[in-house]
């Protein structure tokens, strides 16, 4: 029955794309999804397949039931767009403007509608009960995993599977890990506040910038001298803003940063040396400073029992020519929520164009949409090594 699925699939890759390519051209940010999840759930009323939507915010699941009994797989897909200008000269590019689809949530969607029509047929075979998870906000904290889960849509699924399409490695790859796969990702705020005034009469001021930028070189020795060498944690200052003329010294700089994490332990530290190195050179320099920590979303833990059959599962796939054991990756994923509560496994599905290739979040981001059916069949395929 799995090859009958197979060719199902691949009779299907034309709808595929179809999807994938006006979802790319109607991108929505996160927790802004109204239409696209209107959209999801006009494709499961057509199918006249049980479906509900507004779970923990515009998540829409549905549900098809086999006529074995079996356990309750739930298959998840995002479908969230980015705050970026979308570069591509192609004939689906966003015409939204400032808005793209620049991690491939518009692929995962398509991939598990197609998927979900597929099973409908055949569903007197099926064992158990497959769950259609789509859910909103991945990209920004506190995304929608966590109130999905909150909500108890998901108190009655066994396991959770879910897959990333992964445009920098190669189509016919499949990738992840048991433990932990994906870092935890935090936030940061620092505000310093010196003294303004003249660019001429520095030592009549406490110039905000240079503190500022004394605090972003000392926060990488929280890396190096803070951190045993033999762990794994990131800290990075992405916006660093101060002044507004070149002969004014400002009075207050901003840097907004991230702290990634693979150990709750690390991320304690980091979390606390921050605070020290800010108060540290701020006392130094008679400033004033306010830290402002939030936590993300932590690790992805995958469950190993699960990891082994995903590999098992895609063995059956021709068209998977590789499939290996990752390093972590210092990414996130809020599918971290998922199995802090229940078993799964969440993978990388290569998808890297021949030519042109971008990364993931770049305006000129696109993938190799021939990963989508090997996402559906290895979706289907762990279902099915599940359900022994």
């Amino acid at each position: 029955m799995l090859q009958q699925i197979f060719q199902k699939i691949d009779e299907h890759y034309e709808e595929m794309i179809e999807i994938r390519r006006y979802l790319h051209k109607h991108p929505e940010l996160s927790f802004h999804e109204k239409e696209t999840a209107k959209y999801i759930a006009q494709y499961y009323e057509d199918l006249h397949m049980p479906y509900e939507t507004n779970i923990g915010g515009n998540g829409v699941i549905a549900t098809l039931k086999g006529k074995h009994p079996g356990k309750t797989i739930a298959l998840r897909a995002d479908f969230d767009a980015l705050p970026i200008q979308d570069k591509k000269d192609v004939p689906y590019k966003s015409t939204v403007p400032g808005v793209m689809h620049a991690c491939g949530h518009d692929g995962h969607t398509a991939t598990l509608l197609v998927l979900a029509k597929v099973m409908q047929q055949f569903q007197n075979d099926i064992h158990g009960t497959i769950v259609f998870l789509h859910q909103h906000a991945e990209e920004i904290t506190p995304g929608g995993a966590k109130p999905i889960v909150e909500s108890g849509a998901i108190d009655h699924v066994d396991k959770v599977f879910g897959n990333h399409l992964w445009a920098t490695t190669p189509l016919g790859t499949l990738q992840t890990r048991p433990g932990v796969f994906m870092a935890g990702t935090d936030k940061f705020e620092i505000t310093v506040k010196g003294k303004g005034g003249h660019g001429a009469y520095p030592h009549e001021t406490k110039d905000a910038l240079l503190i500022g930028a004394e605090i972003v070189s000392q926060l990488q020795n929280i890396i190096s001298r803070r951190i045993s060498p033999l762990e794994t944690a990131v800290i990075t200052v992405g916006s660093f803003h101060a002044g507004n003329s070149f002969n004014v010294i400002a009075d207050e700089a901003t840097l907004v940063g991230t702290v990634r994490y693979l150990d709750e332990a690390v991320q304690a530290v980091v979390k606390r040396e921050i605070t020290q190195v800010v108060k540290g050179i701020c006392l130094a320099n008679n400033a004033e400073y306010d830290v402002n920590y939030s936590e993300g979303y932590p690790p992805v833990v995958n469950h190993e029992e699960d990891v082994a059959t995903l590999f098992k599962a895609s063995e059956h796939i021709p068209e998977i020519k590789e499939k290996y054991v990752s390093e972590a990756q210092m990414g996130g994923e809020d599918f971290a929520y998922y199995v802090r509560q229940k078993e799964g496994v969440f993978f990388f599905t290569g998808a890297q164009k021949e030519r042109h290739s971008y990364p993931h979040h770049h305006p000129m981001f696109d993938f190799d949409e021939r990963a989508m059916p090997i996402a559906a069949k290895t979706f289907i395929s762990a279902y099915f090594e599940s359900q022994k």
